[in-house]
């Protein structure tokens, strides 16, 4: 979200993602989607101009985006929302997942081959697009 409401880094990995990989969702992810721009408008995190390019950044990677449906529910983070992430991640076969989130990045590679994402790599958007640069 932090890349469409205020670009930069994110932003640039976010362009990088949708050029290379295929983005996923589930349902509950969408709810999310829906729910936070309002709450974070509303709790003065981000401006009305911000809130405008918010949605209309995750309108766009819906757009493209494909919906799978979690078939398993894991508990690996230390914040127990941020785990409706790697049920996508589990159930699209994500090879990558691009994260500001400190509860997500602590995550470590043990974990997650022990849950059936032993090829997941989560990164920060500097990471990745480190990664990216290096691949061409």
């Amino acid at each position: 979200m932090s890349a469409f409401a205020f670009g930069g880094i994110p932003a640039r990995a976010v362009e990088d993602v949708v050029a290379r990989h295929d983005l996923l969702f589930s349902r509950a992810l969408l709810t999310e989607y829906r729910a936070v721009p309002a709450e974070l408008l509303a709790r003065r995190k981000i401006t009305a101009v911000q809130w405008r390019a918010l949605v209309a950044g995750i309108a766009a990677a819906v757009a493209v985006g494909r919906v799978v449906v979690p078939r398993k529910r894991l508990q690996l983070c230390r914040d127990p929302g941020d785990d409706m992430l790697l049920d996508v991640c589990l159930a699209g076969r994500a090879d990558v997942l691009v994260t500001g989130d400190a509860d997500l990045l602590s995550v470590d590679a043990e974990q997650l081959r022990a849950v059936g994402l032993a090829s997941l790599r989560i990164l920060t958007p500097r990471a990745y697009l480190a990664g990216a640069r290096e691949r061409m």
